[in-house]
């Protein structure tokens, strides 16, 4: 059975990046109500987290970041994910984050070049 290729129609930017040496592609989606971001330095998904705001009276936002799939026990990437989630919620957006990590190094600095080249590249 031969089947079509169809085009889903999702805003998208994709590009590559150099953080510390590892080429890294970054893959950012806008749904309706989410943003999915994916970056990889091995080529395939990650870890892969949830983050979004939680909606309250408090004066101070509150963010949630949870792990779906993946390493739990690493700080770096709950800390990436909570600093994306701020990033969309102070430009006024209200969606949510769904975010993949595939990564051969989980330092701070190469956590902080997807952030910024995330941040440079936004669709929010």
């Amino acid at each position: 059975m031969a089947s079509s290729l169809q085009h889903f129609p999702v805003p998208h930017k994709k590009f590559s990046v150099d953080i510390k040496g590892n080429k890294t592609d970054i893959v950012i989606c806008s749904y309706d109500d989410h943003f999915l971001v994916i970056a990889t330095q091995i080529e395939t998904m990650g870890s892969i987290l949830h983050a979004r705001k939680e909606e309250g009276v408090s004066v101070h936002p509150t963010f949630n970041v949870s792990v779906i799939f993946g390493k739990r026990n690493e700080p770096m990437l709950v800390a990436c994910a909570r600093k994306l989630i701020e990033h969309i919620s102070n430009s006024g957006s209200s969606g949510a984050l769904v975010l993949s990590l595939g990564l051969k190094d989980h330092s701070m600095e190469t956590l902080k070049g997807i952030v910024s080249a995330v941040v440079e590249n936004r669709s929010w």
